[in-house]
């Protein structure tokens, strides 16, 4: 009879080519991997592992078991599910793996509302890049996580792992100009500019790479950062121009002209295959959801932020409109302008205050602070 753990070991094996990343994964030392491994080939009857050095690769016979095993953790997975579902209440904790752009926008309003509907939940979340997401679901180091992929840059999630679309949001070229050229050529219209890409081995510089080699140019990376608010505002200081997702467009500043590109971006739902449909990865699911369809989608009226303008299929961010409050402090400060000059004591330059002034510290031209605020005296200040 083959033992699980044993199979479990050889399919973690299968996807992570080393003795070394399957025992750093699962917090075993190698050498108890190897004796494992070297066991569950006694009982099969025949060698699993052609060792070439410090890496193994998989015999036609390991390669056979392997997908096996995938079936058979996947009914394990299906039995505990039906298990779950016989219980009645939500309770337990379920671990939540998501990129950066979807906790702020999608996984925090959905745990929320998980908080006031399901109380017995205690979902625990961790930031996660897209790209590990399948090796800490296939190692049982997360229940459930979002991923993505762009037009240009699919991902890879591996046997084991099922997905479950959730959001389709577009790609903006963010910039301080706006582009006289049509969508599809703007890329290429900044080929001479300082670009912000994300930092390397993540989707989103290779996308952003893959996108300016498309239109025959390699990007001159002038920084290198991952967090699109961050990158939001390098972009408004002059410092260069980046492609940002829809998810990452909640605080645009002032003066970053976005034009929406042909490239899109596919978030998903990742399990653990045959885990889909227990009841609490369910529920965190269906939240997820609606937080999702909550989102304001590109070209919508609610989808364009605060003071923003849409013209051409472009997004323009200008200034936003004054408020009364503003009003008020501009007309209050034009009237100061008006009357007698006001100056800190001492050989500070002078500066100029409304009349019948109160502030602390500071001292009319004639030097009678007295007469200049009736209702009480500035406190004395060297």
């Amino acid at each position: 009879m083959l033992d699980l753990r044993k199979l479990r070991l050889l399919r973690e094996l299968a996807h992570r080519g080393t003795i070394a990343a399957v025992a750093a994964a699962l917090s075993y030392t190698p050498s108890a991997v190897s004796q494992q491994l070297s066991a569950l080939e006694r009982e099969a009857g025949r060698p699993l592992l052609i060792r070439t050095g410090r890496r193994v690769r998989l015999t036609a016979a390991g390669t056979v078991l392997v997908e096996h095993t995938e079936v058979i953790l996947a009914d394990l997975e299906r039995a505990l599910a039906a298990l779950a579902a016989s219980e009645t209440g939500l309770t337990g904790t379920v671990r939540l793996g998501a990129f950066p752009t979807a906790l702020r926008t999608i996984v925090l309003p959905a745990l929320i509302e998980l908080g006031r509907t399901e109380p017995g939940l205690e979902p625990t979340v961790t930031e996660v890049d897209p790209a590990d997401v399948p090796d800490l679901l296939r190692g049982d180091h997360l229940d459930i996580a979002l991923v993505h992929e762009y037009d240009n840059v699919p991902s890879t999630m591996g046997a084991g792992i099922e997905l479950e679309p959730l959001l389709d949001e577009a790609v903006h070229l963010a910039s301080t100009t706006v582009p006289g050229v049509p969508a599809e050529a703007v890329i290429g219209s900044h080929a001479n500019s300082r670009w912000i890409v994300g930092n390397s081995g993540t989707l989103c510089h290779t996308m952003a790479v893959r996108s300016c080699l498309n239109q025959g140019f390699d990007p001159q990376v002038a920084h290198r950062v991952d967090d699109f608010a961050t990158v939001l505002q390098l972009v408004a200081a002059g410092a260069g121009v980046a492609l940002v997702p829809q998810l990452g467009l909640t605080d645009v500043p002032d003066g970053v002209v976005l034009t929406a590109l042909p490239i899109g971006r596919r978030t998903r739902i990742a399990y653990r295959a045959g885990s889909r449909s227990q009841p609490i990865l369910t529920a965190v699911a269906a939240e997820l959801h609606r937080a999702a369809a909550a989102f304001p989608q590109p070209g919508s009226a609610t989808g364009r932020p605060h003071g923003s303008a849409v013209a051409d299929g472009r997004v323009a961010h200008r200034r936003r409109p004054p408020t009364r409050r503003r009003v008020v402090w501009v007309r209050f400060l034009r009237q100061a302008e008006r009357v007698r000059p006001w100056r800190r004591s001492g050989d500070i330059p002078w500066r100029t205050r409304p009349p019948n002034c109160c502030w602390p510290g500071f001292v009319p031209a004639n030097g009678n602070s007295a007469s200049a605020c009736p209702e009480r005296r500035p406190s004395p200040r060297n």
